[in-house]
């Protein structure tokens, strides 16, 4: 019972300082990746089909299988979190420090900091009114394309590295990178564009046994901002 632990006051504490490698990001990421099909197959995971409730679900098993791990019991993971630049703008996922002072490439991150953004995509896009089938990567008329987002500031504009999980609940990676390339040239065609065939998805790696797609791509942005660079998960739903 909770009356049988000793109580021990603290007021203001953060933890003890933890140093991670330059590639701690890289790494967590690979913790995700890996943990993606142990969310998505888990006898007790309800079945949804939105975004929101299934952003949800995924958060709540990152958490515990973080808080298991041998590496990441320092890390936790929220949802809707504030943009750090653009208050009013909220990341869809994001790893955060927990009971420790995280430190990478020189800079600290406390249980306050988002390690990186990470942003939640359905592939194909929900078919509704106002909504642009081109969305994981531009909506015409707004500022909601995932890609779009972190390309022009919207979203992450203090970081340089951040991240997109798609779920994948129709036809396969292979399909989709054709679809996606393909809307980013047809972008990168046009007069006086922002966009560049820089901006294409790489692939990384094709894990079809267990249906985990890694790719990445390298943007350039505005404003004094320099590049960020994307990683995306794509995982193909049951």
């Amino acid at each position: 019972m909770l009356a049988d632990f000793p109580i021990v006051a603290q007021a203001g504490t953060l933890g003890p300082a933890v140093q991670l490698r330059e590639t701690a990001r890289h790494e967590l990421l690979d913790f995700i990746a890996d943990e993606l099909p142990r969310w998505r197959d888990h006898p007790a995971r309800k079945t949804e089909t939105s975004e929101t409730a299934l952003t949800d679900q995924l958060c709540d098993h990152l958490n515990s299988a973080a808080r298991t791990s041998a590496g990441w019991d320092r890390v936790q993971f929220r949802t809707e979190v504030p943009d750090e630049t653009q208050r009013g703008r909220r990341i869809d996922l994001a790893p955060k420090p927990c009971g420790a002072v995280l430190v990478i490439e020189g800079r600290r991150h406390t249980q306050f900091d988002m390690l990186f953004p990470i942003e939640c995509k359905r592939l194909p896009t929900p078919k509704a009114e106002h909504r642009d089938e081109r969305e994981y990567v531009v909506s015409a008329g707004h500022s909601t394309g995932g890609m779009q987002r972190y390309k022009f500031g919207h979203h992450g504009a203090a970081h340089r590295f951040a991240a997109m999980i798609a779920y994948l609940q129709e036809q396969t990676s292979a399909y989709w990178i054709t679809q996606v390339n393909g809307w980013i040239r047809s972008l990168a065609t046009e007069p006086d564009s922002a966009w560049s065939f820089s901006d294409f998805l790489q692939p990384v790696s094709d894990e079809r046994a267990v249906g985990i797609c890694r790719l990445r791509s390298h943007h350039q942005r505005g404003g004094g901002l320099g590049e960020i660079e994307l990683q995306h998960l794509w995982m193909k739903m049951n």
